[in-house]
């Protein structure tokens, strides 16, 4: 534990591995928990790709991969750095239970399950989490339609690909992932994504949120802030398997009072 957590109660969290409150004790016993059954940042590490959540990043790329919408997916792994693929099932094993991984270093192991599985990894030796560069080495490698994951902590790296996008004339979808920790600086870059999840945040619910075209969830929202990106999650939710409601609003975002996460100090997101 480098840092105290921010965030004192997660649905998502709570949902997954029990916790009914977040501190140093409970991300421990989370990690440790993902460590022996996953192989989290191991050389057996697991990459099943059943879904784990409803709007995940990795749950609607692979949606996206399988019905033709993007050609190749750009994300990040831990002991590979970024990692570009047009394998669907690698993109759901990668990001099934993956949380903002902001540095890596390489595992020789997982690296090759990702090689042996039709992905690229940016850079072997050292791990790189370098998203601007995986979508350059998409271009290189001929794809056009191109899906992209970026953490808050590189998000001047959306307002860039959006450049290369600009020259290059492919079509890159910018899923931006893992706000929390976002700065009121980062809105700017984050508002040029096509989706952005919320997180935890409230600069994401208040700033971004209120501009989205579309929200799919509450306690975790995910908001699309273009028009493509609006069809491609319209396109997920056409293959989702639970029942949904939909309807019209005249503002966003919609909050469900009292389901969000509670972070420290600052009450609900």
């Amino acid at each position: 534990m480098l840092t105290e957590p921010v965030v004192r109660f997660c649905p998502l969290h709570a949902s997954l591995y029990g916790s009914k409150e977040i501190n140093a004790t409970t991300v421990k016993e989370s990690v440790e928990r993902k460590i022996k059954e996953y192989g989290f940042c191991c050389r057996n590490r697991r990459f099943d790709d059943d879904p784990m959540v409803a709007y995940g990043a990795s749950e609607m790329m692979s949606v996206w991969l399988d019905k033709g919408l993007i050609d190749c997916g750009v994300v990040v792994c831990e002991g590979a750095g970024t990692v570009l693929t047009a394998n669907a099932r690698l993109i759901q094993g990668i990001g099934a239970r993956l949380t903002g991984v902001i540095k890596t270093s390489p595992v020789k192991e997982v690296i090759e399950h990702i090689k042996e599985n039709d992905g690229i990894v940016l850079d072997e030796a050292r791990a790189r989490i370098d998203q601007v560069e995986g979508v350059k080495k998409a271009v290189e490698k001929g794809f056009q339609h191109v899906a992209v994951t970026v953490a808050s902590f590189q998000a001047r790296a959306i307002s860039e690909i959006r450049k290369i996008e600009s020259v290059t004339g492919i079509e890159v979808t910018v899923f931006s992932v893992c706000n929390t920790l976002a700065k009121r600086v980062d809105v700017k870059h984050i508002a040029n994504a096509d989706i952005a999840c919320a997180s935890a945040s409230k600069i994401l619910r208040e700033d971004i949120g209120s501009n989205a075209l579309l929200q799919v969830g509450m306690t975790i929202p995910v908001y699309a802030l273009s028009q493509r990106g609006k069809e491609l999650v319209l396109a997920y939710l056409a293959s989702f398997k639970d029942r949904l409601v939909v309807f019209r609003t005249n503002r966003l975002p919609f909050d469900a009072k009292g389901k969000g996460p509670i972070l420290e100090n600052c009450g609900r997101a």
